[in-house]
């Protein structure tokens, strides 16, 4: 595993903001255009205040939702609200280059038109994902159905955490990302950390070849 560590999760945060802006301007640079999936949660939300003042090509950023909760458009809870309020609605991203799940649909009416976006997508050139105390990232949980849909967005039920219904990008389509980064902060993370070592048969072990950023617990 490539596991890098940090003292505290402020200092996580703006090492991985400025990653991504190192690695927005080399995409860009290739092949015009950084296609850029983001998780939701506490860890990212500071990433992306840090974002917000920074200075990158925004016309050629394509945004993606690697998971959204199934509550109405604008909802403080879902995960795209809050990349608006801290990030997205600061910088001069096209609208027609933000994708949010359209979650207020339901999960499967929802995760089907998500699919059809991701099919006419290029490769995402990097997906930021959350690591949860069960070892669930973004709503792929342990046991759920969900894990073996091998759909590029999925519909998520029964949910142990509310709301029980959510869309996901699949297992399968995470993996097809260039990079995939996790941002792991809290002490509260330290005993899945340890199961993560040790390959721990949990949904967050199914993504390959993952970069993972973590706020020491010592």
């Amino acid at each position: 595993m490539n596991i890098e560590t940090f003292s505290d999760a402020e200092l996580l945060a703006r090492t991985a903001a400025e990653r991504i802006k190192e690695t927005c301007e080399a995409a860009t640079k290739v092949r015009g255009t950084f296609h850029l999936a983001l998780a939701g949660g506490t860890t990212p939300k500071r990433c992306y205040e840090l974002l917000a003042s920074m200075h990158l090509p925004w016309n050629k950023l394509h945004i993606y939702f690697g998971d959204e909760r199934c509550l109405p458009t604008g909802h403080v809870e879902r995960n795209d609200t809050m990349a608006k309020q801290v990030w997205l609605d600061h910088v001069a991203i096209p609208n027609t280059q933000i994708h949010a799940m359209p979650a207020e649909l339901g999960p499967n009416e929802g995760a089907a038109r998500y699919t059809h976006i991701l099919e006419k997508a290029p490769q995402l050139d990097l997906i930021l994902l959350g690591l949860g105390e069960d070892g669930h990232t973004a709503s792929l949980f342990p046991h759920n159905p969900a894990l073996d849909d091998k759909h590029l967005a999925v519909p998520v039920f029964d949910a142990p955490k509310p709301p029980s219904k959510r869309i996901s990008m699949g297992v399968h389509y995470i993996n097809t990302a260039r990079e995939k980064w996790f941002l792991v902060s809290g002490k509260n993370k330290h005993n899945v950390m340890i199961k993560i070592i040790d390959a721990a048969p949990l949904p967050a072990t199914q993504i390959t070849n993952a970069q993972w950023l973590v706020e020491s617990t010592s």
